[in-house]
């Protein structure tokens, strides 16, 4: 049996629709622990404000934000699933849900034309929706994850020298973090994406993937890296510097760091900001016709972080810590 582009094309919409409309439960948490610690009166109505309105959100069936950012994809395929009409008839149906979930849904047609700022209403054009594909080696299905991240602000980029160390990266997202913060080009309590090595454009990837796509409270299972992810996560917590631009006991509901194996003579160094609108939503379709909707995108792999040419069975026993809390069913009706 194939996974058949009709069920692709219902799939992909229906995890837009719930990307739109239903803050993750990971999050959610995150922002009623935020209100309930909160010692700023001012800052604590905000962050009450967000929580009820992601509860509103939810009975009214509406995207929780009017800004409901640019729509994209993040698709992973295990090597034994069959797709009818291959790749090709995938991304159309992937765009063909992006503009109907635009006009359903009523997502804001955000998506124009760089020069002309020509806008065709539907958020598809070109390179529009973007989507980014992996692969793992075993499983007869495919997953859909649908983000709606915001495409303006709370984003940099430094390229580093080794001399700089971990105490130059914490230096380096501390500053963007404040300084975005600062002027409220950002939308704290935001979860940090940080990317670490690679090439420029591959840990700028790696930064929004690492906002966009972990939980909550996950760690990295490479203890160098989640020790940095703690540290990181102390500093920009003694900034303040929190939701509307108020001071703040929550400027950042996490700090998420993604590495690649960079060049000796460098360390590239990317961050990414996820707001409050935390939109995301996966689905897992199998060869058989089933279908898994889920709040966890499970992107990072123990095969996509392997080190060497095979996955060793080390990296595959790697345990990868995550709020045991949250459950795997889907908050949309």
């Amino acid at each position: 049996m194939a996974v058949t582009i009709a069920q692709l094309e219902v799939v992909a919409f229906e995890v837009n629709r719930r990307a739109a409309i239903a803050v993750p439960i990971d999050a959610e948490q995150a922002f009623r622990r935020a209100a309930d610690r909160e010692t700023n009166p001012l800052a604590k109505y905000v962050l009450d404000a967000i929580v009820e309105n992601a509860e509103l959100a939810v009975l009214d069936q509406r995207p929780m934000c009017g800004d409901t950012g640019l729509p994209r994809y993040y698709v992973k395929a295990g090597n034994d699933v069959h797709l009818e009409g291959g790749f090709a008839a995938l991304e159309r149906a992937l765009r063909a849900a992006v503009a109907r979930a635009t006009q359903e849904v009523k997502l804001r047609s955000n998506r124009v034309h760089p020069i002309t700022r020509r806008n065709p209403g539907n958020n598809v054009g070109v390179f529009a929706p973007s989507i980014d594909y992996r692969f793992e080696p075993e499983g007869d299905w495919i997953e859909i994850t649908a983000v709606h991240k915001g495409g303006l602000f709370g984003s940099d980029y430094r390229m580093l020298f080794p001399g700089d160390g971990t105490d130059g990266i914490k230096r380096f997202v501390v500053d963007t973090i404040a300084s975005f913060h600062r002027r409220g080009l950002a939308c704290p309590p935001a979860i940090v994406g940080v990317g670490i090595g690679g090439t420029k454009d591959q840990c700028f990837t790696l930064s929004k993937e690492a906002a966009c796509l972990r939980l909550v409270g996950d760690r990295h299972p490479d203890p160098v890296v989640a020790q940095l992810e703690e540290e990181i996560y102390d500093l920009c917590t003694k900034t303040n510097m929190g939701v509307m631009g108020l001071k703040s006991d929550t400027p950042v509901a996490d700090v998420h760091c993604e590495i690649a194996y960079a060049h000796t003579g460098g360390t590239p160094v990317a961050v990414s900001e996820l707001c409050t609108a935390v939109r995301r939503s996966t689905a897992r379709l199998y060869n058989d016709g089933r279908v898994e909707f889920r709040e966890d995108p499970r992107w990072f792999s123990p095969y996509m972080r392997r080190e060497g040419i095979d996955l060793t069975p080390a990296e595959a026993g790697r345990a990868i810590w995550a709020p045991a809390a949250v459950p795997e069913e889907a908050t949309v009706n």
